[in-house]
């Protein structure tokens, strides 16, 4: 079970409080674990600086890992509340964290690259959802309709009925893959099971539930936020 300091709208800096203890949203008031929050400080100007790695020094605020969380503690001025002094909200607050959760998500790419547990080539991606051999599967946003056509196809006779279940992420265009990937016209990919490819998905549910309203208790996230089902889900080839 975890800890919960009932009275603390601040934590009092990490050195003060095991990783497991629970936080307290200053917008919603809700209680939850830190790997749904989001962990602000204020730097030496009083600027509030999001802390996604949870490390930096200082008292810290907590806030639900939604992008219309932030925004309404920056609207509403929580963050000057539970810092208890004026404060310094960047107008492009809610921005700025989803550019570094997807920066963190390709770094994770990229380090999933590196130890083998990405599949790349069409070729190859496809066999892989043939065999079903895959945890999940990227494509680039600006991928061709047929080739995402083709590609469902092949998982969806790989996978049958458990198709619907597999992670999808489509929130990276071609060049973005290019970089985390080294490799040219990158625009479908496959994850193979492994320790560096959980922290993959990791962060994309991070993203995924950050670009969310209101994401509910669904611990599955497929897809990104330009279209709220997939074509696995729904049955279409």
């Amino acid at each position: 079970m975890l800890a919960y300091d009932h009275h603390a709208e601040t934590d009092r800096g990490l050195r003060h409080a095991p990783p497991a203890t629970a936080r307290l949203c200053v917008v919603t008031r809700e209680v939850k674990p830190p790997e749904e929050m989001i962990r602000f400080v204020l730097g030496p100007d009083g600027a509030v600086v999001p802390d996604l790695k949870r490390k930096l020094p200082g008292r810290g605020v907590w806030l639900t890992a939604r992008r219309d969380i932030v925004a309404q503690a920056a609207r509403r001025g929580a963050f000057a509340r539970a810092f208890r002094r004026e404060v310094t909200v960047a107008p492009d607050l809610p921005g700025r964290i989803e550019d570094l959760m997807e920066h963190a998500l390709l770094d994770a790419l990229a380090i999933a690259r590196k130890a083998g547990q990405v599949v790349t080539g069409y070729t190859k991606v496809a066999a892989a959802a043939e065999q079903g051999a895959a945890t999940a599967f990227l494509q680039a946003s600006d991928a061709a309709a047929e080739g995402i056509r083709q590609m469902t196809a092949a998982i969806r006779r790989g996978y049958g009925e458990t198709a619907g279940n597999l992670v999808v992420i489509d929130a990276f265009t071609s060049a973005q893959l290019d970089l985390a990937l080294a490799r040219p016209n990158m625009v479908h990919a496959a994850l193979l099971a492994g320790r560096a490819s959980e922290t993959v998905l990791a962060r994309w549910r991070t993203l995924a539930r950050y670009r969310m309203d209101d994401p509910g208790d669904t611990d599955t996230i497929r897809t990104s936020k330009k279209a709220p089902r997939s074509d696995l889900e729904s049955g279409t080839e």
